[in-house]
C-alpha cells in the first residue's frame, strides 16, 4: 500500500455541517466527505484490492467507493486531516492478516490441579450437609 498515491487519487467535498455554531455552520462548508475508488487505485496491489473488496464490501458504493465523512470540527483543513487519517487507518487494519490460532490442550498439572480443586469444593459442600441418620 501506498499512502502517498493514495492520498493523492482522494477525492474531497466540502459540506455545509450541522450541529452547533450558529450562524458560521450556514455559511461555510466545514464538514469534509471524502471518496476512494479501490477498484482503479494505483497505490493498491491486486491482492490488495481483492482483499479490500470483500472486507468492506458493505461499506463500498456499486462503484466501488468507499466514502468517508467527517464533520468534527469547525476546521475544514482540520475535518480534512482527521478524514484522512481514518481512511488510511481502516485501509492498514482491514489489509492486515490475522494470525491463525493454534490449538492447544491443557497441561497435565493443570488438569490434575482443576479435578483437586473440584474434590476439595465437593468435600466443603458435602460437610454442610447435615448428617444423615440411619
Amino acid at each position: 500500500m501506498q499512502t502517498s498515491t493514495i492520498i493523492r487519487e482522494l477525492t474531497f467535498k466540502g459540506i455545509r455541517s450541522s450541529g452547533p455554531g450558529g450562524q458560521h455552520v450556514n455559511k461555510t462548508s466545514s464538514k469534509v466527505e471524502v471518496r476512494f475508488n479501490i477498484m482503479t487505485s494505483e497505490g493498491l496491489q491486486d491482492s490488495e484490492k481483492e482483499r479490500l473488496l470483500s472486507k468492506l464490501s458493505s461499506r463500498l458504493t456499486s462503484e466501488g467507493e468507499l466514502i468517508m465523512q467527517c464533520g468534527e470540527s469547525r476546521s475544514q483543513h482540520r475535518n480534512k486531516a482527521i478524514v484522512i487519517e481514518r481512511l488510511l487507518e481502516l485501509l492498514k487494519e482491514q489489509l492486515t492478516v490475522k494470525k491463525k490460532r493454534k490449538k492447544t490442550k491443557p497441561s497435565k498439572r493443570a488438569i490434575e490441579r482443576r479435578l483437586q480443586n473440584k474434590k476439595k469444593n465437593a468435600l466443603k459442600k458435602s460437610n454442610r450437609k447435615p448428617p444423615s441418620i440411619d
